[in-house]
């Protein structure tokens, strides 16, 4: 399942910047080919940013990163009852 992840972020990702491009430089092209390309680099972008994070989070589960510096419930509450007045 990471490889299907990690090869729908590499297309969306090489679709956000060709579609992007297109839409940012495009001189001849009709207005609804420009509103195709805008739309489709969005697209790119947010199956890219998913993807993205769904193997952060597959990466941190599978122990091959490093898990980030959240606390737990009971650990946040203690400092939120230490600092306040």
């Amino acid at each position: 399942m990471r490889k299907l992840i990690a090869i729908v972020n590499v297309i969306a990702w090489s679709g956000f910047w060709a579609f992007g491009y297109l839409a940012l430089t495009s001189g001849d092209f009709s207005d609804t080919q420009v509103v195709i390309s805008a739309l489709l680099a969005a697209v790119g972008l947010f199956t890219g940013i998913l993807a993205y994070l769904r193997l952060a989070r597959l990466a941190e589960a599978s122990g091959y990163a490093k898990k980030t510096n959240q606390l737990d419930a009971a650990a946040r509450n203690r400092a939120q009852e230490k600092g306040s007045i």
